[in-house]
């Protein structure tokens, strides 16, 4: 993908109102993300290698929350010609320069953008599904009926990657965490004005859970197993299997 302008979007004072994937986020989110979330890329890194491992010929696999595309693309060079790449997502800016990025990769397996509400997106035939930092802009109270959603779409071995920011329940940790994660912000060139306006924009939209509460969720929804592949800081990867998951290849 090719690479996008430098996030200014909270440089300077601004007139604060709840966090929107609009085409000014839109224009600058590679950077925005990269410089927000610890250990991005190997999430990236990871998308791509549990795709390759859970994928099997002749079924679907869905990006959730696709925004420009990085983990749509990542999911689709791990794949057999037979598959099928579904990405979605509800915000007419990122669909279109998904669609744009898209149109840039070569390869085999067919792929097809959707501009919808993931909640109304339709299952089926899954044997990867990703919600790449998705979930928790989604109203708390429909988490469950999402996380159902894609279980009972998904075929026997199949694989959900979920990544989410978390919370934590010991407040001590979920201090010296957060800490780490402003002084993160601050060495990739945030200022504090940016952290605080971009903070207060998100406060909203952005609903953390628990590690334990994902799982839970998680296995109530059908899965059968549950791991926790990647964490930094307040940022973790899980991998979550439906049924019997040894089919999974090295």
């Amino acid at each position: 993908m090719p690479k996008g302008r430098k996030d200014t979007v909270y440089a300077n004072p601004v007139q604060l109102e709840s966090f929107e994937f609009n085409a000014q986020v839109a224009d600058v989110f590679e950077n925005m993300i990269e410089r927000s979330v610890p250990g991005y890329s190997l999430l990236l890194d990871m998308i791509h290698l549990i795709t390759t491992s859970f994928a099997k010929p002749g079924t679907n696999c869905y990006d959730l929350g696709c925004a420009l595309g990085a983990s749509t693309l990542r999911i689709r060079q791990g794949l057999p010609a037979t598959c099928h790449v579904i990405g979605v997502d509800n915000s007419p800016d990122m669909v279109q320069r998904c669609r744009t990025n898209v149109e840039r990769d070569h390869s085999q397996a067919s792929i097809e953008i959707r501009r919808e509400d993931l909640r109304e997106t339709a299952i089926t035939n899954a044997s990867v599904v990703v919600l790449n930092f998705t979930l928790q802009f989604i109203d708390d109270r429909d988490r469950s009926r999402v996380l159902s959603r894609i279980a009972n779409g998904m075929v026997d071995g199949g694989a959900l990657i979920l990544c989410e920011k978390v919370a934590f329940d010991d407040v001590q940790q979920q201090d010296r965490i957060e800490n780490l994660h402003l002084a993160f912000k601050r060495h990739k060139g945030y200022s504090d004005l940016e952290i605080a306006q971009k903070r207060a924009a998100l406060e909203t939209s952005l609903i953390p859970n628990t590690v334990s509460t994902h799982r839970h969720r998680l296995h109530e929804a059908g899965f059968d197993k549950v791991e926790q592949i990647v964490q930094c800081l307040n940022f973790v990867g899980l991998l979550a299997c439906k049924g019997d998951a040894v089919d999974a290849q090295p």
